[in-house]
């Protein structure tokens, strides 16, 4: 699939660049010990946890960073359902620098598949509606490129990448303000003084609020913790002014019947804060 524009190459080379940094400052001693320079082998990315496969492109970008010369084919692509005993790819090369490498490539690709095959376990759940999955940003720090990454892998819509692409006011912000008309009211001169092309949302916690926001002219209305009678009567006031997002403690069991209010998308942080990590390792081919 085609990366999202938010996963460029000057950020996954800042990425892989500091993770490997992280884990090897001077020297990959156990490798450097024992393995010699010259020798070149293969080893096998196996599949030991079935999943929705995320971070083979990752993967290889890494390999190909570390050392050029590796040769890496790729069996299953991102986003492919994977069983138990596939090969998703075999590397070849510098016996070296597969070592070297291997933890990383690993970390990514259980965590990336993790959060690839929970959105799509999720997203299943909205088939035949017009709602979409969201994420948010509760993510891992300096990770956040490859957990976004997933999601979209996994078949699920990314929010907002960040703090800078997009006006979110939420709870806090209304409170520090006041209202929520004098919010919206200080973001859209904010929006026109700096020219920036901006869309504003409002975190909403009750009808009264909905109504306000409506009023104040905002481009996404969120609906938050609220239960599905009240969300019917939120989406119903606000009649397609603008879109409206279902977010606050959503679970899998919760998306069809909230899906039924109309609304035009679900947020769950537990996308990327509570997937699970599948089971992938990096064997030698023999």
């Amino acid at each position: 699939m085609k990366r999202p524009n938010y996963v460029t190459d000057k950020v996954l080379k800042q990425f892989i660049k500091n993770a490997l940094e992280e884990d090897i400052q001077d020297g990959d001693h156990s490798t450097l010990s024992t393995i010699p320079k010259e020798l070149e082998q293969s080893a096998k990315l196996l599949v030991k946890q079935n999943c929705i496969l995320a971070g083979v492109e990752l993967a290889e970008i890494i390999f190909k960073t570390f050392d050029k010369n590796l040769k890496v084919e790729v069996f299953i692509k991102d986003g492919t359902p994977a069983k138990v005993g596939d090969v998703a790819l075999i590397v070849t090369g510098s016996a070296r620098s597969i070592l070297s490498t291997e933890r990383l490539v690993l970390n990514c690709m259980q965590r990336m598949s993790g959060i690839a095959t929970l959105t799509n376990d999720w997203d299943s759940r909205l088939v035949g509606t017009k709602t979409k999955l969201l994420d948010t940003r509760k993510t891992t720090p300096n990770f956040r490129v490859c957990e976004k990454w997933a999601v979209a892998i996994g078949g699920g819509t990314n929010h907002r990448y960040g703090l800078y692409d997009m006006i979110m006011l939420k709870d806090n912000h209304i409170d520090y303000n006041g209202s929520i008309t004098n919010a919206v009211k200080m973001a859209k001169d904010y929006i026109k003084k700096n020219k920036k092309k901006l869309k504003i949302e409002v975190e909403t916690r009750n009808l009264e609020e909905v109504e306000e926001a409506i009023k104040a002219k905002v481009d996404r209305i969120m609906l938050d913790n609220m239960d599905v009678k009240t969300m019917k009567l939120a989406v119903k006031m606000i009649n397609g002014s603008c879109e409206s997002e279902a977010s606050g403690g959503i679970t899998r069991e919760m998306l069809k019947e909230i899906a039924s209010t109309g609304v035009t998308y679900i947020s769950a942080g537990a996308l990327t804060h509570s997937a699970e990590n599948m089971d992938l390792s990096l064997k030698a081919v023999k």
